[in-house]
């Protein structure tokens, strides 16, 4: 697996041989990936580059603006990222990741803080502030996680568009972007709609839109499992990414629109009571996103991925550092992974 894909070519080229201009061409397919986000801020210090040796992705969440310095990136508000190497260990851990083949993606934004666009209102030390981060980490794969009070900020969501048109025009490697956006078994919110939409109008070749595929509430059917909500809520967005597409002039046929979807449970006990996603709910859903060729598949998170202790508290509640359920070290992520064959 390479991880690594090339930017959006025009559709008569495509699967077509070398040097043929045929009119009937194979579909514009990237190599699917899997890989777990990290709460790399989380106290105690999670060693990531332990927990996610071999796996050909680390989601490595997040970065956000500092809190004094509104164009500065920081790691969750607490650390600049020179801090972040000497408290986080961040560069060696990604290097150790690296050294057995992994790819480490960066995610901006998350549930808390605020994501750089939404604070830094002038476009060349935004652009700047996000070039930052690619070239201190090296990375070619972002992500951009909007949630809450972010995904109604629409002017931000013009400034983050422009920002990254531009960084990928400007980069020597290819830059893979994608949105994480909340979801509902009717699918993708007027709010998330735009931050795809003005992506798509500025230019940004989208690698793939990331469903998070939790905290469905009163959203989900009663009686309806976490998987079928899951399951209603991509087929739902489905429909309005192959809309979005096609109003940006890009005819992606239903198989290539799946390859630019992505799937991002909570593992075990959810923060919405009676919410939970077990071992034998992750490999149904897994299998789902295989059979449908999605493009990608996360989880939340690898902090997560290990049964809770006694001082880890209650395990019938929500916790950043344990599942709440009696599973192997690492297990989530191991169906996870052999299920969806990535």
């Amino acid at each position: 697996m390479t991880g690594r894909r090339h930017r959006l070519l025009p559709p008569l080229l495509l699967g077509c041989a070398a040097g043929l201009l045929l009119t009937s061409c194979g579909p514009d397919l990237r190599t699917p990936w899997f890989g777990g986000y990290v709460n790399a801020t989380s106290y105690p210090y999670f060693d990531f580059g332990t927990a996610a040796a071999g796996q050909s992705h680390t989601v490595l969440g997040f970065v956000v603006a500092d809190p004094d310095e509104s164009c500065t990136p920081s790691w969750g508000g607490y650390y600049g990222l020179e801090e972040a190497e000497t408290t986080l260990r961040m560069e060696e851990q990604i290097t150790t990741l690296r050294e057995q083949g992994g790819e480490t993606v960066i995610s901006f934004g998350g549930a808390a803080r605020d994501e750089l666009s939404t604070v830094c209102t002038d476009p060349e030390q935004l652009r700047a502030a996000y070039a930052t981060v690619l070239d201190r980490y090296g990375v070619t794969t972002v992500d951009f996680d909007i949630e809450n009070d972010d995904l109604g900020d629409r002017q931000a969501h013009e400034r983050r568009a422009e920002a990254l048109a531009r960084l990928q025009e400007e980069r020597d490697e290819p830059l893979d972007v994608w949105v994480t956006l909340p979801v509902a078994p009717q699918g993708l919110d007027e709010d998330s709609v735009d931050v795809v939409a003005r992506m798509l109008a500025a230019g940004v070749d989208v690698a793939g839109v990331n469903l998070m595929t939790m905290n469905y509430s009163e959203s989900r059917s009663a009686g309806q499992s976490v998987v079928a909500a899951s399951e209603e809520a991509a087929r739902s967005a489905h429909g309005q990414l192959t809309a979005l597409w096609e109003a940006a002039g890009q005819d992606l046929s239903a198989e290539e629109v799946w390859n630019r979807m992505g799937l991002t449970p909570m593992i075990g006990v959810n923060d919405v009571p009676g919410e939970v996603l077990d071992l034998d709910a992750a490999a149904e859903l897994a299998e789902f996103a295989r059979e449908q060729g999605v493009g990608r598949l996360s989880y939340w998170s690898l902090n997560r991925d290990r049964p809770c202790t006694a001082e880890d508290g209650d395990p019938a509640e929500a916790n950043d550092f344990c599942s709440g359920l009696e599973h192997e070290p690492g297990e989530f992520a191991r169906v996870l992974g052999e299920s969806f064959g990535a």
